[in-house]
């Protein structure tokens, strides 16, 4: 009976699903509601890092969900996230007394426009896995049918992309559900000058390497992430010092669920290198994760940054959305 309930209930889903995918262009005010995680589990590193508070979010609107990547403005309370629908996902983190997350207020969520001005031309073509904010671009990532598109930040929602950025290795490596995972723009004053770096999920070279590279900027060229432990890379972002936190994430039949986010020297990024880093995060199954896909830092006065990571539940009831958040004091 539970099967057969299950199995009805995850029709229903998909229908109202793709209802939804069919339903009015135009962007939406989105309800999110929250629950606050208060406790989380995770195994020890030598890193100092505490986690501060979560949230578990759901909507009543079919859309909400496939979250794949978040980055937030520098007010760093502001965000635009990116779903594998194709569809924009914005809104504004709440704050209890204590400075714990309690909720996400003026949500909305808007189907993306293609190259030709298009909504809703179909997954293989929107397969939206990654968001970068970089002065007046929001830049988005595209698998299945690879690209890297830009956007005007003042009118994202409403807008066409503006050009097309070269995808810097060979495009034929990419695998179709293993694309551009990871794109991230470099500080201003560090040695990428702001260049945007761009990470595959699981597409590897002839040694079991990440493709990765520099976009553009001074440093523009080809380089190679270390993949270790069956983990893939679902997202990055930089630490004011420069350094690079890499997302990744697990899932095989006799571990189950996992994630860590690896710490990579921002001064071995450059043309021809291979990246690696130590773990600072880790956590399995049993410590309340989900399939986390996205991450951003905000950095504060004090030097410490907050890790703010996002789950993609795939629109399915046995998955989860969750929003949690560390801090790191270097």
């Amino acid at each position: 009976m539970f099967l057969a309930v299950l199995k009805s209930r995850t029709l229903l889903a998909g229908v109202a699903l793709v209802l939804a995918l069919a339903g009015p262009a135009a962007s939406q005010s989105l309800t999110i509601q929250a629950e606050p995680i208060t406790h989380f589990s995770f195994a020890p590193t030598d890193a100092k890092i505490a986690f501060v508070g979560g949230l578990e979010l759901w909507s009543t609107e079919p859309l909400f969900g496939a979250w794949s990547s978040v980055r937030f403005t520098p007010d760093g309370t502001h965000f635009i996230g990116v779903l594998d629908t194709g569809h924009w996902l914005s809104g504004r983190i709440a704050r209890d007394g204590e400075g714990r997350l309690s909720g996400i207020d003026d949500g909305d969520i808007t189907p993306m426009l293609d190259g030709e001005g298009r909504r809703r031309p179909g997954k293989w073509l929107m397969d939206a896995e990654s968001v970068a904010l970089r002065g007046d671009d929001v830049i988005v990532g595209f698998e299945q049918r690879h690209r890297i598109d830009a956007y005007p930040a003042t009118d994202f929602r409403n807008s066409r992309p503006q050009r097309s950025l070269p995808i810097p290795f060979p495009v034929r490596e990419l695998r179709a559900n293993g694309g551009l995972e990871t794109l991230v723009a470099s500080p201003k004053e560090g040695p990428l000058a702001g260049g945007l770096l761009a990470i595959s999920e699981k597409s590897v070279d002839a040694e079991g390497r990440l493709y990765g590279g520099i976009v553009d900027g001074p440093m523009k060229g080809e380089l190679r992430v270390v993949q270790r432990d069956d983990f893939d890379v679902t997202d990055g972002a930089f630490l004011p010092d420069g350094d690079l936190l890499l997302l990744e994430r697990r899932f095989t039949l006799t571990t189950g669920v996992g994630m860590r986010i690896r710490r990579i020297k921002g001064s071995d990024i450059r043309p021809g290198a291979v990246l690696d880093g130590a773990v600072v995060l880790q956590a399995g199954m049993g410590d309340g994760i989900d399939n986390m896909e996205g991450l951003d830092v905000i950095p504060h006065a004090d030097g410490s940054a907050s890790l703010i990571m996002v789950s993609d539940d795939n629109h399915s009831i046995l998955q989860r959305n969750l929003m949690l958040e560390f801090r790191l004091q270097d």
